[in-house]
């Protein structure tokens, strides 16, 4: 049951960070695998949904860091890698603002391009966000308002 509630979440949350649908479907596994692992530490003091956002969140970073030490192309270069390829066409299937969109968001710093998809596409709270990356809430609209302003001035040109 609980794979069948998050998996389509989770993985959109997974996709957004690490771009390939085979990263995503790896990841997103390992977060199922490593939630049943670890069914016996949730305490309930957060939500199960953070939970498991905590750790796909985790899952995506790791599989990001891992492709950044293996990978002649960084993660911070895909959108321009992703724009002509045909992995490019399947992710960004939206009209070309949201292709604009998508480039400008991979353009962010790590952390930014986390909090800023955690609160646009997801519409997290900031409380759940804090509990999901283990940082303050003040850290998180900071970063979530410097995120946009990028964004911002990326499609503006300017």
């Amino acid at each position: 049951m609980i794979v069948e509630k998050y998996s389509s979440k989770l993985y959109w949350h997974i996709r957004r960070l690490v771009i390939l649908h085979e990263d995503a479907d790896d990841a997103l596994q390992n977060t199922f695998i490593n939630a049943w692992r670890s069914i016996g530490e949730f305490r309930n003091e957060s939500a199960l949904y953070t939970w498991l956002y905590t750790i796909a969140t985790n899952e995506a970073l790791n599989l990001i860091n891992k492709r950044k030490r293996n990978s002649a192309v960084s993660i911070d270069d895909l959108g321009s890698y992703f724009e002509n390829s045909h992995e490019g066409s399947t992710f960004f299937d939206g009209d070309e603002a949201e292709v604009k969109l998508q480039n400008a968001i991979l353009q962010l710093p790590e952390k930014q391009r986390v909090v800023f998809n955690l609160k646009y596409y997801d519409d997290m709270t900031y409380e759940d966000m804090s509990k999901v990356l283990g940082t303050s809430e003040g850290a998180l609209k900071a970063s979530y308002h410097h995120a946009v302003k990028k964004i911002e001035k990326i499609l503006t040109g300017s």
